[in-house]
């Protein structure tokens, strides 16, 4: 890993990701009622609960909606949950005014179009392992995760081991 992607990992304090293909593998089982139902890693819950416990800011911005899955995200303690965003630019500036932070203060980790935006105004633009070739070519860091496989985690636990606060009991380290 370079000395420039190590520097933006050091610089990250909040962290916002997609649903659908980065905390979810992209696909979706329909049940004969018409229900829509997606599989989230429990790797991913405990890193983003554990982040949120060590005092990281966390955002979802997605475009699916989902009781179950706003369910799950809130169990995790994350606060700030956008669905239905068609454009993810609204939510991420809302996010950005409530933390009272710049966008290089962010990791962002999307895999398709509609997360290009975002991605490209961040200081740590992410992707999954299999995310679409133009969001590959513009983030800094891409998991050898695929998305719903870990990636999320990899995300966090990168980084926080390289800020030295993944093994902290402590909370609220900045």
């Amino acid at each position: 890993m370079s000395d420039n992607l190590i520097e933006n990992f050091k610089r990250v304090k909040a962290f916002i990701f997609d649903i659908d293909g980065v905390l979810t593998n992209g696909q979706v089982l329909v049940t004969e009622e018409g229900h829509m139902l997606r599989s989230m890693n429990i790797k991913d819950g405990y890193a983003l609960q554990h982040a949120v416990k060590q005092g990281y800011p966390i955002a979802i911005i997605s475009g699916g909606k989902g009781s179950g899955i706003l369910e799950r995200l809130k169990g995790l303690g994350i606060q700030y949950i956008y669905l239905g965003q068609s454009h993810k630019m609204e939510a991420f500036e809302e996010a950005l005014f409530a933390w009272q932070l710049k966008p290089e203060d962010v990791a962002y980790m999307g895999d398709d179009y509609p997360d290009l935006p975002v991605l490209a105004r961040v200081g740590l633009p992410c992707c999954p392992a299999d995310a679409c070739g133009e969001v590959k070519q513009i983030s800094a860091y891409i998991s050898n995760e695929k998305g719903g496989m870990g990636a999320a985690r990899d995300l966090i636990e990168r980084t926080m081991k390289i800020q030295d606060t993944w093994d902290r009991e402590d909370s609220h380290h900045w």
